[in-house]
């Protein structure tokens, strides 16, 4: 049995999570979805990291899952507790030394964003089509009732680590994702990583709109298979 802990983007509760935990439970693993303090100014990235940790206690056998802002936290928890293994599922990949406020600009992210609108035709108001445009519509709808206030402070702070924690790694793209883009995101992940991302279908949120596979690839990279 694994213990999977789950570590949600921005402005996001553990309800995002509800799908994959039941997946993850029902083939006998344990499962932590952890509810990080987006809305509170006092916290930055070492309060986030604390939080997940406390949410971890004395568990063993740790895969963290990190979704999209989650990436700037779960190196850090890397860094303090045992992990067998760290998933990047669309998650941002910090540099040493970055603020997270830093990250959109030293990726390119704006011209890239833009290049996929203009492929899109997307309403720019339209934050359904951005980020759950491949999600069950009253998923997406329930999905709205959970987004939450984020806090600036956690992307004020640079990174602290000097390097990549060392810890197994894997990386999963979304890749219909309109929110991050794939080909962006395949050159991050090269880059700094220096891997090759996996890939499953789905937009910002696969956990929502592709829970069962998502489960498969998280169980695949446990096994080795």
């Amino acid at each position: 049995m694994a213990t999977y802990v789950l570590i949600p983007g921005a402005a996001s509760s553990p309800w995002y999570w509800h799908l994959l935990e039941a997946e993850l439970r029902g083939r006998g693993h344990d499962v932590v979805a952890v509810d990080l303090p987006c809305d509170d100014d006092s916290a930055g990235l070492a309060e986030y990291a604390d939080t997940v940790v406390d949410a971890i206690g004395d568990r063993t056998s740790l895969i963290l899952v990190a979704h999209s802002f989650g990436g700037f936290t779960a190196p850090l928890v890397c860094d303090r507790v045992p992990v067998d293994l760290l998933v990047m599922l669309q998650a941002q990949i910090p540099a040493p030394g970055e603020a997270p406020g830093q990250w959109w600009a030293n990726t390119g992210y704006e011209q890239a964003r833009r290049e996929q609108d203009e492929r899109d035709g997307r309403n720019p108001d339209d934050d359904t089509a951005l980020f759950h445009h491949d999600t069950p519509p009253e998923l997406a709808a329930e999905a709205e009732k959970h987004t939450r206030t984020q806090s600036a402070t956690p992307f004020m702070e640079p990174w602290p680590l000097a390097a990549w924690p060392d810890v197994p790694t894997k990386f999963l793209l979304s890749r219909d994702d309109r929110f991050f883009p794939a080909e962006y995101m395949r050159r991050i992940v090269r880059e700094r990583l220096g891997i090759t991302p996996d890939e499953l279908p789905g937009d910002h949120c696969p956990m929502l709109g592709h829970p069962t596979e998502l489960a498969d690839h998280l169980e695949a990279y446990r096994t080795g298979a």
